[in-house]
């Protein structure tokens, strides 16, 4: 949807202090949301705004600029005495605008000055730009993100009276002996602490974000979550999956996965001579071939040593590394190999093993029936287990991305898409309903 009043792009400089020294939740700023550490999730919203020229990370933390910088932020050395538990975000604020001045003088000029909080993972870019374009049009000197509320709020006040009750709990902003129905309470505005926009000299001569006229920027009550607490963070971890989830796709340019737990079920029957046997999923092998028949590159990434993993890479028609010790670095390779940049890859994995590459990735996804720890560091979960269609769940997800898929209304395939099928089968590869094969258990 356009903007009404649309400012000029450039228009902002954003900026997000983000301090190491958090007592409350240590190292919240790189605690990861959907996948995603804090701090880069700021930085990726702030970047996608149109009116914001340039992003700014304030830190005193070398974790937090390691971080920012690889999002694509202008890092600024924050001085330690701006980073303590009583230094003011003001304060932080007017040091990176001096810093802008100096290192990025193209940027000094522009008008308005956009605060970021890390703490807020779900920032909508589209809201940002709403804020800046109030300030940038003369709407309004200083706006904030905030939600509607129609609460009653109350407080403690001890040894006195009020309005005919005793000593205690009195209302603070409505009268305790009239209870109006929620819709006859007039609406009042929440700060979510996601964002602030202020005319840049008009925050400089006041030195703090309210001055002048205050505008609000509604954002949506399932985007006010700030993170303060181990609790709310879990809150935040949970919301994620369902904020961000994959309703517009994947967008990403390589699927990497892992195999056991991943295209089996991560179980295995015995027989009677020992010998393992696993089961693979006929829908995750379609899934593979719309990847492949779209032009998406596939790699299987292993720690099992069986032949098993390379008979069904083939039988795929895709590419596999196996008996992989350290994931990360693996993938890290054969990214470089491919010259597709980490963030533009989804890995899918189930286990520990998994960790170190769905760190790396762009779009760290995983199964349903993933570990916890997996779970945790995952910007998506799926909805399917592996083994039971969690490969073809997210080929549809990232080609739904790329606007490929079958046409409304009917089960044919679109132009884009060609008739599914697995790549021609290996001599001696099963070609049953559910592919079976020996295998160890363990990737």
């Amino acid at each position: 949807m356009a903007r009404p009043n649309p400012a000029a792009r450039d228009a902002a400089v954003a900026i997000i202090p983000a301090r190491g020294g958090s007592k409350g939740l240590p190292g919240k700023n790189v605690m990861r949301v959907g996948g995603v550490p804090l701090v880069a999730r700021a930085v990726a919203a702030a970047r996608a705004a149109e009116t914001v020229g340039l992003v700014v990370v304030t830190t005193d933390d070398d974790d937090i600029a390691r971080v920012a910088r690889a999002g694509g932020a202008h890092v600024v050395t924050r001085p330690a005495e701006l980073a303590g538990d009583t230094a003011s975000s003001e304060s932080a604020l007017l040091h990176a605008l001096d810093a802008v001045r100096a290192d990025r003088p193209e940027h000094a000029g522009a008008p308005v000055v956009l605060f970021i909080q890390a703490t807020s993972p779900f920032i909508d870019a589209a809201d940002l730009d709403a804020a800046v374009d109030q300030v940038a049009t003369g709407a309004a000197d200083s706006v904030f993100s905030a939600v509607q509320s129609h609460v009653l709020l109350w407080r403690e006040v001890a040894g006195s009276a009020h309005a005919g009750f005793g000593a205690g709990a009195i209302g603070v902003n409505h009268d305790a002996s009239v209870r109006p129905r929620r819709q006859e309470r007039p609406a009042e505005f929440r700060e979510t602490g996601a964002f602030y926009a202020m005319r840049a000299a008009g925050f400089r001569d006041a030195g703090h974000r309210f001055f002048g006229r205050i505008g609000v920027r509604l954002v949506p009550d399932l985007h006010a979550v700030e993170i303060d607490t181990a609790a709310d963070l879990v809150v935040a971890q949970a919301l994620a999956n369902l904020i961000d989830g994959a309703a517009h796709g994947i967008d990403a340019d390589a699927v990497v996965t892992d195999f056991d737990g991943v295209h089996t079920d991560d179980t295995a029957i015995v027989g009677e001579a020992g010998v393992e046997f696993v089961r693979v999923s006929r829908s995750d092998g379609h899934g593979v071939a719309r990847l492949r028949a779209a032009g998406v590159p596939v790699l299987i990434l292993s720690a099992e040593t069986h032949p098993v993993v390379s008979a069904r890479a083939a039988k795929l028609g895709v590419e596999v590394r196996q008996g992989v010790a350290d994931k990360g670095a693996a993938l890290r390779d054969w990214a470089e190999g491919r010259g597709i940049p980490l963030d533009r890859l989804a890995y899918l994995g189930n286990d520990r093993g998994d960790l170190p590459a769905l760190e790396l990735v762009g779009w760290p996804i995983a199964v349903a029936d993933a570990i916890p720890e997996v779970k945790r560091v995952a910007r998506v979960v799926l909805e399917r287990a592996g083994g039971h269609g969690a490969v073809r769940e997210l080929a549809d997800a990232v080609l739904a991305a790329r606007h490929v898929g079958r046409r409304p209304g009917d089960g044919s395939t679109s132009a884009a898409e060609p008739p599914t099928a697995e790549a021609p089968a290996p001599a001696g590869t099963p070609s049953t309903a559910t592919s079976t094969a020996t295998a160890l258990e363990g990737a």
